[in-house]
C-alpha cells in the first residue's frame, strides 16, 4: 500500500464529507453521502458512517483503496 496523500486544509478541522471532495476521492457531495452510508469510507482504520465528522490534522482516510491525509496548510 502506497503512502497516503497529504491533503492541506484551511482551518483546523474539515467534515469527511468536504475532506472526500477537496481530496478528488469522490465527485460530488451526493457521492459523499452514498459511499459514506454504505460503510466504504475509513477513518484512521475505523469505518466511518458519520458525513459530518470532524477530521483534523493527521487523520488518514481510506476509501477503495484510495487514502488521503489530512494536512495542516503551510503558513
Amino acid at each position: 500500500m502506497s503512502a497516503p496523500e497529504d491533503v492541506p486544509i484551511r482551518d483546523e478541522s474539515i467534515r469527511l464529507g468536504q475532506f472526500l471532495k477537496l481530496a478528488n476521492l469522490i465527485e460530488s457531495g451526493a457521492e459523499a453521502k452514498e459511499v459514506i452510508a454504505d460503510g466504504l469510507v475509513s477513518v484512521n482504520g475505523e469505518v466511518e458512517t458519520r458525513r459530518g465528522r470532524q477530521l483534523r490534522s493527521g487523520d488518514v482516510v481510506d476509501i477503495g483503496g484510495m487514502t488521503a491525509k489530512v494536512a495542516s496548510e503551510i503558513s
